[in-house]
């Protein structure tokens, strides 16, 4: 896992930055004399940096254990694809570029947050639940937590953060 944690640091330090960069480009408004802590960049900028150091720790750490050295582990990564592991990955990582390139700004924020709530949590949740029962509790509580996800990320952006949700 040190070779995969070092590729997976530097995908973090890339994605970190990235998303610093493009809160960087979103608008400041200060010719509305508006509180530099409001505006809608913040956030998304202290995520990305923290996304960043953290890649970076952990690219750091695995190349102190000879991360670095991929050499013949190129072949044991493009075996990994073909993982468990490989497939949740990449199942999350199109659930997310769908809710942020597809839902986001085609329906309503609360709307795209929620389907994407209750969307990830059924997907990974419903293969371990056995039976019929267990798969409608597992619904169920995908839909009781996609609300109070809702509500919470709604509210905290829209009267904490003060942010025009779209």
């Amino acid at each position: 896992m040190i070779k995969a944690d070092f590729v997976t640091g530097l995908i973090f330090v890339a994605l970190g930055l990235g998303a610093l960069a493009e809160s960087l480009r979103m608008p400041r408004f200060e010719t509305l004399s508006v509180n530099p802590y409001t505006v809608p960049g913040i956030v998304p900028g202290m995520l990305g940096a923290v996304i960043a150091v953290l890649g970076l720790l952990l690219a750091l750490r695995s190349a102190r254990a000879g991360g670095w050295r991929l050499g013949g582990e190129v072949a044991r990564l493009v075996a990994l694809r073909r993982s468990g592991a490989a497939r949740r990955f990449l199942l999350a990582f199109v659930l997310t570029v769908g809710y942020a390139a597809g839902l986001i700004g085609t329906v309503p924020f609360w709307l795209a947050t929620g389907v994407f709530v209750f969307v990830f949590i059924a997907a990974f949740e419903w293969p371990a639940a056995e039976d019929r029962g267990r798969r409608r509790r597992v619904l169920a509580l995908a839909a009781v937590e996609a609300a109070l996800v809702t509500i919470a990320v709604t509210l905290v952006f829209q009267e904490v953060f003060l942010v025009r949700l779209p």
